[in-house]
């Protein structure tokens, strides 16, 4: 999900749009956020399907990380609420667009028609069809899997989505069902 190349349009700009902060709780910030910068494009490839809407999708999500830093507590895994901020932010941003393109009207049919799928990741059949399950689920759903597959544990996506872990597993057993269902 990118190199050390990627932090920087991450958080370019952000920080001095945003309150001023004393300079050492910046620099943890900058730091934490360029270790667990995969989580910021994790999520908005996973929400966002067109590039320009990715881009736009982790600036909005480095701009509310770096909002909500203040409240970050220490006692707290830092991915942890990172991937909440982040799902967060996500889901009002796709919702955001939805509102946006109902009131849109293409002015060329023929070129606003066509599907624009992206690049696969992978050549794997297999991995397309789950991106493209995972595509069709819901805001929820799609949070769940995305971090089911980033391997986090059933509390971690407990505490994340605010969810029970047994809610977490009940759900998580049931989208294993879907997805060898729609094989």
């Amino acid at each position: 999900m990118g190199g050390a190349a990627r932090v920087a349009p991450v958080t370019g700009g952000i920080m001095e749009l945003v309150e001023p902060m004393e300079s050492a709780l910046r620099d943890e910030f900058e730091q934490r956020l360029a270790a667990h910068r995969a989580v910021v494009f994790k999520v908005a490839h996973t929400y966002c399907r067109d590039p320009d809407d990715r881009a736009e999708l982790a600036q909005e999500i480095a701009a509310q990380l770096w909002r909500a830093w203040p409240s970050y507590r220490a006692d707290q895994l830092f991915s942890t609420w990172m991937y909440r901020v982040a799902l967060n932010t996500a889901i009002s941003f796709v919702r955001s667009n939805a509102r946006r393109r109902r009131h849109f009207v293409p002015l060329d049919p023929e070129v606003h028609d066509a599907v624009d799928e992206g690049a696969p990741l992978d050549d794997d059949p297999r991995l397309e069809r789950l991106q493209r399950f995972i595509a069709r689920q819901g805001a929820l759903d799609r949070a769940l899997l995305l971090l089911y597959l980033d391997e986090r544990s059933h509390r971690e996506i407990a505490d994340v989505l605010g969810l029970t872990e047994t809610n977490v597993s009940t759900k998580i057993s049931r989208l294993k069902q879907r997805i060898r269902d729609a094989r």
